[in-house]
């Protein structure tokens, strides 16, 4: 796009932002970069350090805004009659927003902060509130909060483990089954599991 004479703070964010998504879009983390987000914007790759500390800074972001959109389609799952339901609706809303945005879902854990800097408190606050989703949708079937804790990480560990290889094309060498029904049958699996192990301790 040609470069306007004036840009905003908050415009050139935006601008860089998009630029960076599409780019992610097409071709993964691999294909970002300061001097291509540049071209595509009209601006000088220094611009972008003026508006993001740095690149990782900027993925950050673009991490942040996925999440938003990810709590925002689960939250828009409608509880079913039944905890066990719920959960199933749940795990297949998180497939099916894998699927919308591949490319975007897998820069979550393409990307890797450099040695000794953690995520920011706002990251994990988002993450945390995506998986206490899953721990409300447990907590019928679950009496202690930290069996709810667990549960809810592993399980998402789990359908995650799906989503992955659905949306990089390797499912097919593990299970000729689609990633629903297998998201299904790990769902449904380990809350059986999760329910005979609350009954071995009520006893």
């Amino acid at each position: 796009m040609g470069r306007r004479s004036v840009h905003t703070a908050d415009e050139l964010r935006e601008l860089i932002l998009g630029a960076s998504t599409e780019l992610i879009e097409a071709n993964g983390l691999a294909g970002l970069s300061a001097r291509e987000i540049a071209r595509r914007i009209g601006y000088s790759p220094g611009t972008l350090y003026n508006i993001f500390e740095n690149l990782d800074d900027l993925v950050l972001t673009i991490e942040g805004r996925l999440l938003d959109r990810l709590d925002q389609a689960l939250g828009d799952v409608p509880p079913a009659s039944s905890p066990t339901q719920t959960v199933h609706r749940l795990a297949q809303a998180y497939l099916r927003f894998t699927h919308e945005n591949p490319k975007l879902w897998n820069l979550l854990f393409e990307h890797h902060l450099p040695p000794g800097r953690e995520v920011p408190a706002w990251y994990q606050t988002k993450l945390e509130g995506l998986l206490s989703r899953v721990e409300n949708a447990l907590a019928p079937v679950l009496t202690r909060s930290d069996d709810k804790r667990r549960a809810a990480r592993v399980l998402w560990a789990g359908v995650h483990g799906i989503t992955s290889l659905a949306t990089t094309d390797k499912l097919s060498i593990v299970s000729t089954e689609s990633a629903p029904a297998l998201v299904d049958d790990l769902v449904s699996a380990y809350l059986k599991g999760l329910g005979e192990k609350q009954d071995q301790l009520a006893t």
